[in-house]
């Protein structure tokens, strides 16, 4: 039942992680194009660290940091009366009080903290990846149309979120579909941040010995699991590809772009 239930971990994961790299990529594209400097420097240093370093070693290192650094703040304000160093070599010891979560915490709290972790880490890393995207396609807009909104009386922030932000989707689009189809295979690196997906029932549950069950009665049959995973992921992967087909053909009808035009000529 946890590989089934595995299987809704993941889609869960992309539900709320898709939306929330979303919103952290337009406002890092916001800031991006900001004229106000420090906000500007901001916007461009956050898409230019998280994209210039490695998934995973932005994966591992993240979770630690933010998790140690939780519990740092919690044992600074909880326990004031603690006489050692927090640091004793590689160890990074805390008062009971400060664990985040508490060691008699439910086990369902524990783990939606590990999976809160994860979605966090997964939203700021295809956050930036979003931001670069949303950047490029609010570039895309003619200027030409911003001029005419503003020459008829727009302020800048009106003609940014009436003018901009609905004709930048059409612009947004492909390179979104792309980063979706990367995340969906990013999915797998759950198994590396401590949470029980499909990866690691698979690995569980097809191999002969492992380090939660000490023995099956069958081979080691992780091949039908992984070929069942690979099928899995293709089929997801091609259903989001008709359904993003779709959607851009949606948002492309009466557009001056190369999809509109095709469209026109259809008709």
């Amino acid at each position: 039942m946890g590989f089934y239930a595995s299987f809704g971990t993941v889609l869960l994961l992309l539900a709320i992680t898709a939306p929330t790299a979303l919103a952290f990529g337009f406002f890092g594209a916001s800031a991006a194009r900001s004229h106000f400097a420090p906000l500007r420097w901001l916007g461009k240093g956050y898409v230019a660290i998280v994209r210039g370093v490695p998934d995973i070693a932005f994966f591992l290192f993240f979770i630690i940091a933010l998790d140690q650094g939780i519990e740092y703040l919690r044992h600074k304000a909880l326990c004031r009366d603690w006489d050692q160093p927090i640091r004793q070599g590689n160890d990074f010891l805390v008062c009971d009080a400060a664990k985040m979560p508490l060691g008699s915490a439910p086990q369902w709290v524990h783990e939606s903290y590990g999976f809160s972790l994860a979605v966090l880490t997964f939203a700021i890393v295809f956050g930036a990846f979003a931001a670069n995207v949303l950047f490029g396609a609010m570039r895309a807009v003619p200027r030409a149309q911003i001029e005419t909104a503003e020459a008829y009386g727009m302020t800048r922030r009106q003609s940014f979120w009436r003018i901009l932000v609905p004709q930048m989707w059409v612009y947004a689009l492909p390179g979104l579909s792309n980063l979706w189809m990367v995340l969906i295979k990013a999915t797998p690196l759950l198994f590396l941040l401590g949470v029980e997906d499909i990866v690691y029932w698979a690995r569980e549950l097809g191999g002969t010995k492992t380090s939660r069950f000490t023995d099956y009665p069958h081979g080691d049959w992780r091949m039908y699991y992984f070929l069942f995973l690979l099928i899995f992921y293709l089929a997801f992967t091609k259903v989001s590809e008709v359904v993003l087909e779709r959607l851009m053909q949606r948002l492309t009808h009466g557009q001056a772009t190369t999809g509109g035009e095709a469209q026109r000529k259809l008709v």
